[in-house]
């Protein structure tokens, strides 16, 4: 019998020319696995095209709910988000589809895994370590990193490649964005987003919503409620996370919300620019946040700051299954023990505006915060609060007289 390879599978120009490819270079019996993380449409008549280019068989794996509730909602409770602008959209997801890999190779008795991520791409590395971490007997295989045998460098010639092997399919050579979508998001790279001083094109680019410009001229009020840092509800009717992050998106993106455009810092050492829409996610991070600056002490909502960070780093190199990853994640749930409450906001061009926040947990005391005097806080307390606060700058100012003066 021949050995099976399972091959992470979009549909698209790339990993179809691989199938007839693997077949060809290797003698594989191919299986391809679609992990629908909440692509849409892009999921459509996947089968008869797998079937067509040679594949044995064809898994789609819905993993949406996994998804959103074990991989985005650490996420947004530890407030990740990779330098300042990335909400981790692609980066959240490849340790997912890299475990589904896994479980389908596993059941099939595969001995190779086969991507179609690039040689200068972090999906590569995203994918690689998922696998390595989960099934370290398994071999993978990466056709664009291995240019003795795969000579294919552009849509043209993947084009002429099925041709000649009988695949006669529905692409064209024009270039266009390469994009990424999943639930969360949708990336867009090439074109006018190759040069950093082009303005996108936004009204050819965006697929998830419009420009602030293009959004309604009236503000819309969302209202949400969170239980221990998880969304429950949107304008009072409650939900699953996965419906959640759908009608947020479905606002987000009326009301020009999420569009981020960064020239971020590869894991490979190079500098790339791409836009990113994050309509729902850039809404529930606000609004998560928003309770948070109600029930977190300072010294934790500190403590938090620098994890969230950390965790957006960790999830961005793809190294989600270590322990480094676990023990973050931990601490950042130990903080969601109290963030329960409501947060009210209203929408507008491109905007998150806030419009109330309350919880049973607030630690916030209109009679400590007010401008009259209550009976916990005694407004001469603070005379010796700073003194002591201050002692430090004091001795070294009076150090530096003192060694001025001798100096004279």
């Amino acid at each position: 019998m021949k050995e099976k390879v399972v091959l992470a599978y979009s549909g698209g120009l790339d990993t179809t020319a691989i199938i007839p490819w693997l077949k060809e270079n290797f003698d594989y019996e191919v299986i391809c696995c679609c992990i629908n993380c909440g692509q849409g449409e892009e999921l459509d008549g996947l089968e008869e095209r797998a079937k067509l280019s040679g594949a044995s068989k064809l898994y789609i794996e819905d993993i949406i709910d996994d998804f959103c509730d074990n991989y985005i909602v650490p996420c947004v409770q530890a407030h990740a988000v990779y330098e300042n602008k990335y909400l981790l959209g692609t980066s959240m997801a490849r340790p997912a589809i890299a475990k589904t890999l896994v479980e389908v190779a596993r059941k099939e008795g595969a001995s190779a895994i086969c991507h179609g991520a690039t040689g200068k791409g972090n999906d590569q590395i995203r994918f690689e370590l998922g696998i390595k971490a989960l099934a370290p007997d398994l071999k993978i295989i990466a056709p664009w990193r291995m240019t003795d045998v795969w000579t294919m460098n552009s849509r043209e010639e993947e084009i002429e490649y099925c041709e000649k092997h009988g695949i006669h399919l529905p692409f064209d050579a024009s270039h266009s964005y390469s994009r990424d979508r999943n639930l969360w998001h949708i990336s867009h790279e090439g074109l006018e987003l190759e040069d950093p001083s082009a303005e996108p094109n936004y009204d050819h680019l965006l697929v998830l919503g419009v420009s602030p410009e293009n959004a309604p001229d009236e503000a819309e009020y969302v209202t949400m409620t969170f239980e221990k840092g998880v969304p429950k509800s949107i304008n009072g009717e409650e939900m699953k996370v996965s419906d959640i992050i759908r009608k947020l998106n479905e606002l987000g993106g009326k009301h020009g919300i999420g569009i981020c455009d960064i020239v971020e810092n590869r894991v490979v050492g190079m500098k790339s620019r791409g836009v990113y829409e994050t309509p729902g996610g850039t809404i529930l991070y606000e609004a998560h946040q928003q309770l948070e600056e109600l029930v977190l002490d300072r010294a934790t909502y500190e403590m938090k700051e620098e994890m969230g960070n950390k965790l957006s780093q960790i999830v961005y190199e793809g190294k989600w299954f270590t322990p480094l990853r676990e023990a973050v994640q931990a601490f950042v749930e130990s903080t969601q023990e109290y963030v329960t409450g409501e947060v009210k906001f209203k929408l507008y061009k491109g905007n998150i505006i806030k419009a109330g926040t309350t919880s049973p947990y607030s630690l916030y005391s209109e009679s400590l915060a007010s401008f009259t005097t209550g009976d916990l806080y005694d407004h001469h307390d603070a005379d010796g609060f700073i003194n002591l606060f201050g002692l430090p700058l004091k001795v070294r100012a009076m150090k530096m007289q003192e060694v001025g003066e001798l100096a004279k």
